[in-house]
Order: C-alpha cells, then structure tokens, then sequence
C-alpha cells in the first residue's frame, strides 16, 4: 500500500554513533528516556544541512511501507530525510544544488544480485555488442563496422548477451555470412554457454582443425563432406577454454573498458552489483577494477565473490586466495563478499553431482560457514537440489548458515517443497532473467503447461523468502535491469512468447524490493543503501517513465535521466544533461 504522508521521514538510520547512544538509551524502556530518544533523533536529522535536494517529484523510497515522497534531501553523499518539497527545501543550506524533477520518478539505485560484471567490463571496449540489436541484418552489420574500424588480422568478438530469438529472423549467423561482414579478421561469436561460431581465420589462428583440439564437451558441426564448419556446441567449461586463448586486451583497455561498463550500467539506473566470479574469473582479471576503485574512480559499487580456478583443488584454492581477505574486507564502494558461484567444479555426471562431490561440496561449505562467508552457488537442475540442500542441513548442524545470506542462483525450476527447505536455512533465492531468453527451451523441455509456474516468484514471496533480481549477464543475457523487470511482471521472452503465467508473478513493488532492498542485502549493505532512507548513501535514479504506471510492456524501455552514487552525479542526460560529470 502507497504511503503519501508528507510529514518529513527522519527516523530512518543515524550516524552510528547516535545509532549506538539512542539504541542503548531506548533500551531501557522507561516512557521519559523514550521521548528524550524521540527528540535526539529528531534534532540529528535537523542539525544537519543538506547540499542536494530533489523536489517536485515522486521518491519511491522503498522503505518497510514502500513510501511515496515528492522531495529528497541530501548532504554528505547520504539521505538526510524525504517529504514535502517545502519542507525539503527548508533543510538547504547556504548554496544546496536544487533539482527540480518536473514530477518524474526516482527509485534507490538498482543493485543487479548477480551479474558476471568483472568480466564484462574487462573487454566491454574492445567487443562488438549484439545487445538490443533486433534482425540479425543489423548484428551483422555491426561486424561490418567492426571490420571496417579495427585493423586487418585484430580479432573481432562477439561473447555473448544475445539469442535469435531477438532477431527478426529467428536465427543465427551463419560461417559464410560472418566471413563476408569481416573476410580479414578472425571472428568469435558465442551464444549462450552452448554454440560457438569461429570463422576460417579465428580457427587457423587458434590452430583448430578437429574436435581433438577443443576441450571435452565440445563438437563440430559438419558439412557433408564431414569437414568442420566453424560452428560448434559444448558447455561452459569448453567455450570458457577457448575464450581463454583469444587475445587479452591491455591492462590499460581493461581499465578504460571497465570505466566504460560501469557508466553504461549507471545509465540504465544501476549503482551497485554483486559480481558472481565464475568461469574464467582468475586473480590476475581482478587488476583493472582495483585500479578504478584505488584512483576513485569507481561509479558502481562492488560486492565481488572468488571462483576456485583448478578443478579438484577449489577449497584449497579458495583457503590460498583467502587467506588475507576477511569477510567484507573492502570499503563501501568495493569489498569481498565471499566465494562463489561455481564451488565444485568437475565432480559431475549427467548434471547430477557425484558422491564425491557432494564430499567437497559439504567440506567446502562447512570452511566457509566456520569463517562466516556469504556464498553464491549456482545449481540449476530441481531434481538434484535436495542434494545440494542435504549438505547446507548437514553443515547448518555445525555451524548455524541462517545469517550468513547463502544465495542459491539459477535454479528457475524451483519447487514449492524445495523453497520451503530453503526458507528456514535462510537462504536467498536468486532469480536472474535468464528465461527471458530461453522461455521457449524451457516450454520444450518441461512443456508449456509446466512453464507457466515457473519461477515460482510469489509463491517464494509468500513464503517469505529474500528473492533477489538480476542478470547473469553479459555471455547468456543483457545487463539491462528494466528488461529484467519487465519479465518478471509478464514472464513474456525476448521473442514475445508469454511462458510464465500471472499467478507467479510478483508484484510492482516486489520486482523492485528484488533489484533494490533485497540485491544490497545479499550484498550485505542492506544497511547501507537499498532504499531512500535517512543515514543510507544518496544512490538513486530518476526514472524517463513512471515504473508505478507505466504499461509493463514498456517498462523495458525506461532508462535512468540521471543518476547518483553517494549524492555524486555519475550519469546524466536530457533534462539534467548539464549536471553530467564534467560539465
């Protein structure tokens, strides 16, 4: 339910210290030192002046009553209170930067709960990007341009973030027409974790001639001569292995390809993400983010998790790699949430774990819950996740996982029996829009009666779990986080087929609570962003289109007009072009 009271909100979090005095005076439950608490709290919101007000619009702040605002005040890089626009303005200072919002909505910054961003940003400046892109004409068109720009012989790569489903005409490229968009420059385009397209020079400067030269998993397909013809399918761990022998960029592109990444994220409403690790996510990938964050010039904030890089050594990989990086070791802008998302990396048969497995898994886990490290695991198939829930039990007995904020990913499929596991162990349940691109697989392998319940995002509601929002992006989806929205309002995909029904839909303000309040708790900085509220960081966007009303059909076309992390403007664009950084 809206809550529009234009009374000023100021109780929501003082600075620590006065967090500390009132907490330990309110404690003692006498009615005189409760009213002195009322007015200390009063007083500190007052005492302090704000630098920034937002007025004349509409601050969904996201707090417990999901309140209604029409101004926001700032000072500090923190929210210093929400209410009416005069009693905002009153709370200016001397020379306070005064926004007029001409009525438009801001929401907190959106948080993406799981998202392979690291990586992304590290070759975001030097990749053709097919995201967005609507017939496969104009994707190829792009590797024209590319072609035409980038010197003869350089790489050309496609990593993923796309699917022909986008496209017009519902299909993909073929060999000969990548070749002839770029004839002299070897090409990578990868689809999903499961096809690979190599042109005739990306294979000879890989020197690939045979399914002998790819990791196993991996095939060609063939011609009739029984020839390889550039396209291949396998799983994640062999395209990883062959992504890992393209040309790496610089240091210094990584950097200003990271810098780019995380700005373009800013311009879609994002300011913070939990980074998954993952497939080829070693040590030395890391070096271009920590640049940024070390010369301040981060725009995102980062919670980052570890994937054990050598298959059959990953807790002594992660002891090794941990050994100096205590549970949120970091700062606000950066820090280490824990290990994650791939635990167990070749202990598997047939997608089910083996008993060996299930051994590491548990020795692995029982290691992280005695540090208290938050964990991301993926785990994709319902029919094998009681294994993965027999473990967490069996280490819940030692050591209590309740609070640790384990978040279970992917696991789309998810049953009412398995969440209702899942809630008293206190576990999160991520749910990425992975079906926005690949409903229709999913209709195929369980049948479109079976798809419509699925993900089951009220019933986890219902249940009270913490169910958060987020991509997977960049190889199998798009970063774009009002797609995102959009599907789990309509549970229609990228190719207009609508494979989830309305009774598993969640709520307006429950999609949001998944990409705001819920993605900063798993990233354990619920207290301190996540919501517009008094004592968090100023992270916010203003919205092109009202995300309460507008037709959800359209909410995937919302773009952020201006963006702040800390109070600090890191995007901007037409009205409020003139406050983008630099200007």
């Amino acid at each position: 339910m809206l809550n529009s009271e234009s009374t000023p909100s100021v109780f929501g979090s003082p600075p620590q210290k006065e967090k500390f005095a009132l907490r330990s005076a309110c404690g003692k439950g006498l009615a005189v030192l409760a009213s002195l608490c009322l007015i200390l709290s009063v007083n500190a919101a007052s005492a302090q002046t704000a630098d920034t007000v937002l007025f004349n619009g509409k601050i969904l702040t996201v707090d417990k009553d999901f309140s209604v605002r029409q101004a926001l005040a700032i000072g500090g890089g923190r929210v210093l209170a929400s209410g009416t626009s005069a009693a905002m303005k009153k709370l200016a200072g001397d020379k306070p930067r005064l926004i007029d919002l001409g009525g438009r909505t801001v929401i907190p910054g959106l948080t993406d709960g799981h998202i392979h961003g690291i990586r992304a940003a590290l070759t975001f400046g030097t990749e053709v990007n097919w995201i967005g892109a609507t017939t496969l004409k104009e994707a190829l068109e792009k590797i024209r341009q590319a072609a035409q720009t980038q010197k003869p012989g350089s790489w050309i790569i496609v990593a993923g973030g796309w699917t022909e489903e986008q496209f017009e005409e519902k299909r993909r490229p073929t060999v000969a027409e990548v070749t002839a968009a770029a004839p002299d420059n070897p090409v990578y385009i990868q689809h999903l974790y499961d096809w690979l397209l190599l042109t005739p020079k990306a294979l000879a400067a890989l020197n690939i001639r045979d399914d002998a030269d790819i990791a196993s998993g991996g095939k060609f397909e063939r011609d009739s001569a029984n020839n390889p013809t550039g396209i291949l399918t396998g799983n994640g761990n062999t395209l990883g292995k062959i992504f890992d022998r393209l040309p790496k960029p610089t240091l210094d592109e990584q950097v200003d390809g990271s810098r780019k990444f995380f700005r373009e994220m800013n311009g879609l409403g994002i300011t913070g993400i939990v980074d998954g690790g993952g497939v080829s996510m070693y040590p030395a990938n890391y070096q271009a983010v920590f640049k940024l964050w070390r010369d301040k010039q981060l725009t995102v904030r980062v919670a980052y998790h570890l994937c054990a890089p050598t298959p059959g050594s990953e807790l002594k990989d992660l002891q090794n790699l941990t050994q100096l990086l205590p549970p949120g070791f970091g700062d606000s802008m950066l820090h280490f949430n824990g290990p994650g998302e791939i635990l167990i990396w070749a202990d598997w048969t047939d997608g089910d774990i083996t008993p060996d497995g299930k051994a590491k898994l548990y020795d692995l886990l029982r290691w992280a819950a005695g540090r208290g490290y938050t964990i991301q695991l993926h785990w994709n198939p319902e029919r094998t996740v009681h294994d993965l829930l027999d473990v967490i039990e069996a280490v819940n007995d030692e050591y209590p996982v309740r609070n640790l904020r384990w978040a279970v990913l992917h696991l789309y499929g998810a049953s009412e029996d398995s969440l209702k596991r899942m809630k008293p162990l206190g576990l999160i349940w991520g749910v990425q829009d992975g079906l926005y691109f690949g409903g229709e697989r999913l209709q195929r392998e369980v049948g479109a009666e079976a798809a419509l319940q699925l993900p089951r995002i009220a019933t986890a509601f219902k249940l009270g779990l913490m169910v958060t929002g987020g991509t997977d992006a960049h190889r199998v989806s798009s970063y774009n986080p009002f797609v995102a929205l959009q599907w789990y309002l309509d549970g229609t995909t990228i190719g207009g087929a609508q494979t989830r029904g309305d009774t598993e839909a969640p709520s307006r303000r429950q999609a949001l609570e998944m990409y705001t309040r819920n993605s900063a708790f798993a990233a354990n900085d619920d207290d301190k962003r996540g919501t517009l509220e008094p004592g968090k960081f100023a992270d916010l966007a203003v919205l092109s289109s009202d995300y309460l009303t507008a037709p959800v059909k359209e909410i995937g076309r919302i773009r952020s007009v201006l963006t702040m992390v800390g109070g600090n403007v890191v995007h901007a664009s037409q009205p409020f072009a003139k406050l983008a950084p630099g200007n």
